[in-house]
């Protein structure tokens, strides 16, 4: 779908005014600097999703997405603007046709913390990789876009409670490595504790139908799947054995 400049400049003036309309609103009760803090990050998102036209202007999950963007989530949507800026350096590789009216920004390339392994902050997805192939296709729509409506319902602490997680777990992962004899890689037992058996990460990967992951150790981590799957609840079956680790 071809879209003109010209609407596009009109929904990134009015989506980036508003954004920053509602940024504003909801910092200024702590305090006017924080509103006015709030209202540039909201603004701004708002300038880039409305260009791009992300939001589902005709479905209820649209408006949702962008309230939340810049009002309670206003800081993963601070996040999300360093992604934004760390794709634009490297020449991310924007996948507009994952995006568009999806609540989301796809990046083939862009911020990463582990080759291989997609990033999602506020209402970025970075590191999405080849999206041609059904499984990273999946993994965006089944996967990060869990993370990023993780962020949007819990707001200012999303980043806190997984980042604690993550500190925390990885020493009682040392602490549990230690005490079973040093006998398994100290690196993985680590990363179960620590990513893998986060409560964020359980729940995303059992709505994308793939846990136990492939990458967790055999003996580790939670026994099953916290929700139900989309395929499931869609009535179709994966066989999640048949591709690899979704990240």
């Amino acid at each position: 779908m071809t879209v003109s400049p010209a609407a596009r400049s009109t929904e990134s003036m009015l989506v980036g005014a508003a954004g920053g309309a509602l940024g504003w609103v909801s910092g200024w009760w702590i305090h006017p600097v924080v509103g006015d803090v709030f209202a540039v990050i909201a603004a701004a998102s708002g300038a880039v999703s409305g260009w791009r036209g992300i939001y589902a202007w005709r479905r209820v999950r649209g408006w949702l997405g962008f309230v939340l963007d810049s009002s309670w989530a206003v800081i993963p949507t601070a996040a999300a603007q360093v992604a934004h800026g760390v794709a634009l350096v490297r020449r991310g590789g924007y996948v507009s046709a994952m995006s568009r009216r999806q609540g989301y920004h796809v990046y083939r390339g862009g911020l990463a913390l582990k080759p291989g392994y997609a990033l999602t902050l506020g209402n970025v997805i970075s590191g999405a990789g080849d999206v041609g192939r059904a499984r990273r296709a999946k993994l965006v729509t089944d996967h990060e876009a869990v993370h990023v409506w993780q962020a949007r319902w819990f707001g200012p602490f999303y980043l806190v409670i997984y980042g604690l997680w993550s500190g925390v777990a990885a020493l009682v992962g040392l602490v549990v490595w230690w005490r079973r004899g040093r006998t398994q890689p100290r690196g993985a037992v680590i990363e179960a504790y620590s990513y893998y058996m986060n409560p964020f990460e359980w729940w995303a990967y059992s709505r994308d139908g793939f846990w136990p992951p492939s990458g967790l150790l055999q003996g580790m981590g939670w026994k099953g799947p916290v929700v139900r799957s989309f395929a499931e609840l869609a009535g179709t079956s994966v066989d999640v054995h048949a591709h690899d680790d979704p990240h």
